[in-house]
């Protein structure tokens, strides 16, 4: 998301590099966390291609369902669009139908940090390069999609719920 937001201009490129640090620092943690406490396998917590499945195919749909949910999140972040708190329903019913949908044939990853953290832990990179290239051929996507449909950036209130903010009126953004 944080490229999708900075490509769509709310979100400035030199904070992007943080963001994905983090997210990788975070996911590893978590998984080393996960391992640690309950024991479990790293590899069961990341995100592989199904055994019937191609990584071609595993790229495709990671690019498909990324580019949805991008278009989701943008959506409900964009100006006239922004439906505040509430774009949390949104986004959250299509990562749970996503999931349904998908998750045996690739995994339902949508973020190459979310594979990357299990995948270090448990030495295991088989086909990481679907959980890069997917989520961020399909966010890009939705920045081509969303410009085409709604024009550039989400405007104030884009830039606000990139940087965090919710919008709980028209026009006033509020800090978390």
């Amino acid at each position: 998301m944080s490229l999708a937001f900075a490509a769509r201009g709310d979100f400035p490129w030199a904070r992007v590099p943080g963001y994905i640090l983090t997210q990788l620092a975070g996911a590893t943690l978590a998984a080393l966390f996960l391992h640690a406490v309950i024991d479990v396998s790293a590899t069961y917590g990341s995100n592989y291609p199904a055994a019937n499945y191609s990584s071609m195919a595993a790229f495709w749909m990671e690019f498909i369902l990324t580019l949805g949910l991008v278009s989701v999140i943008l959506g409900t972040a964009s100006g006239a669009q922004n439906i505040g708190i509430v774009g949390a329903f949104g986004v959250g019913g299509y990562i749970a139908l996503a999931g349904l949908w998908a998750s045996p044939i690739s995994g339902t990853s949508m973020n190459p940090a979310r594979t990357f953290g299990p995948d270090l832990v448990a030495l295991d990179f088989t086909a990481y390069w679907v959980y890069i290239a997917g989520p961020i051929a399909g966010a890009a996507a939705a920045v081509v999609c969303g410009f085409v449909l709604r024009g550039s950036g989400g405007g104030k209130a884009g830039s606000g719920a990139a940087q965090g903010a919710i919008q709980t009126e028209i026009g006033a953004p509020d800090k978390l």
